[in-house]
């Protein structure tokens, strides 16, 4: 396709670093086979707990071009959330980094938003969707698909240079492309995220029980109680985790992300275990106003954190 396609691909890429995202990728849309095998045995070992949702749109997750008509490319991308400081006091129930923000899923979209018209003004009349974390996209098989790093052992995408704190995001157009193609895995002999796992969430390699991760227990899974099973399992989060990639060596290359509106609340970070144990609703909803933690409610994160403290307390 050669020079046309390149000129494209070059254009897309110069924008989308000027938003702000690390990496862009390409690939061919088309039907995941591979992925559709695994998908099919990871929900009949119903690893997706409760996340009904994920048993939705089988076909669409497998087929981009059933959520774009004529779809030809996948447009993958990654933007850092690396944090520069995380939470003062190591005895406070910790949130996950990517949550210290704002929600990603309105700052990255109104960046795909700005790309995709930058591509209808250069390129011309251009039909596409713009995906972030939200839709029947399976965003990991596309990243990995388009070089943008493996999928580690923690089935968490893993970029040679930046580690794996980031989100994905993808586009999918009707343009033709040329496909970038898959790099190595490097994860090697390593088994760190597996022998890390508080909950021991990664039944093998590259394969997550999600009805066992933290994450899982304390964002989708809506149960006025948690399980029992996990009373003293959490390592203390109270909204997702970041185990498997904290003890990631990948993740000594982290840089700290320089996105304004992932800036935690001044107060959020200074917060002791105290201050959350006594949290109220006023101060939930000022610190979380715009950030991804409403996810959970206030009487979701206040289970998480009783959780926790019922059982430190026995």
């Amino acid at each position: 396709m050669g020079s046309v396609s390149d000129t494209r691909k070059s254009l897309i890429k110069q924008k989308a670093a000027e938003l702000g995202f690390m990496y862009t990728g390409f690939s061919k849309a088309e039907f995941l086979e591979k992925e559709a095998k695994e998908l099919e045995n990871w929900l009949n070992q119903s690893f997706h707990g409760k996340m009904s949702y994920m048993e939705n749109y089988f076909d669409k997750r497998l087929d981009p071009r059933l959520l774009v008509d004529g779809a030809r490319t996948v447009v993958s991308l990654l933007f850092n959330y690396f944090p520069s400081s995380v939470q003062d006091d190591p005895t406070a129930p910790k949130i996950s980094k990517y949550a210290y923000g704002e929600d990603y899923h309105a700052v990255i979209k109104d960046k795909l938003r700005q790309l995709m018209q930058f591509i209808i003004d250069e390129i011309g009349e251009v039909n596409g969707r713009i995906f972030v974390d939200s839709a029947p996209v399976m965003d990991k098989a596309w990243a990995s698909r388009s070089g943008l790093g493996w999928m580690g052992k923690h089935t968490n995408i893993v970029h040679p240079k930046h580690g794996s704190f980031f989100f994905l995001a993808e586009m999918i157009i009707d343009l033709d492309i040329e496909p970038d193609g898959p790099i190595k895995d490097y994860c090697g002999t390593c088994t760190r995220c597996i022998d890390a796992c508080p909950t021991e969430a990664i039944v093998q390699p590259y394969v997550v029980d999600g009805s066992k991760c933290i994450s899982y227990l304390t964002i989708e899974l809506k149960d006025a109680i948690l399980p029992d099973q996990f009373k003293g399992k959490m390592d203390n989060w109270m909204f997702g985790c970041d185990v498997c990639q904290d003890v990631c060596p990948w993740n000594r290359f982290s840089k700290p992300h320089s996105e304004s509106r992932f800036q935690p609340h001044p107060d959020l970070l200074a917060m002791s275990a105290n201050d959350w144990k006594e949290l109220s609703h006023d101060i939930f909803t000022e610190i979380f106003k715009n950030s991804a933690v409403k996810r959970t409610k206030f009487s979701g994160l206040k289970r998480n954190i009783d959780f926790l403290t019922d059982f430190s307390e026995h």
